[in-house]
């Protein structure tokens, strides 16, 4: 892949949950690429699984740290839904089809489209906080 200097300064530029959930979509969308053209190589399948455990694993190692300051409930309903998506993942390479991938899509894509709702929710709490502190100014 080409190294894009644009595309890393956007990316650098957004909050962490924005980007958390672009590479869930990508990663879905790799997935469900594979689904459609269906059958594919056992190579071609086992990276686009592991492109996926290895987004998991970053995602998991980062929502339980100690210093992440989310509850502890959510952290673990975060290691425990990759807990399951890496025994999915080792399911699906042991006994390939393209059914089995339909989980994991669904996963990445409403765990992201939770994210981009935390995200828009934040942004509008932001520019309601900037109009209150504008009307006090005036």
């Amino acid at each position: 892949m080409i190294d894009n200097p644009y595309t890393n300064a956007e990316a650098s530029a957004l909050p962490q949950n924005e980007l958390e959930a672009r590479a869930l979509v990508r990663t879905a969308s790799r997935l469900n690429n594979i689904k459609e053209k269906w059958p594919v190589t056992t190579a071609e399948l086992n990276e686009a699984l592991d492109l996926n455990r290895k987004l998991w694993t970053i995602l998991v190692t980062g929502a339980t740290e100690e210093a992440n300051p989310l509850p502890i409930e959510i952290k673990q309903n975060i290691f425990n839904l990759a807990h399951f998506i890496f025994k999915h993942t080792f399911a699906v390479m042991a006994k390939p089809s393209a059914q089995s991938l339909e989980i994991l899509i669904n996963i990445n894509m409403n765990i992201a489209r939770g994210l981009n709702e935390q995200s828009l929710r934040r942004a509008e709490e932001l520019e309601k906080a900037q109009a209150e502190g504008e009307s006090q100014e005036n």
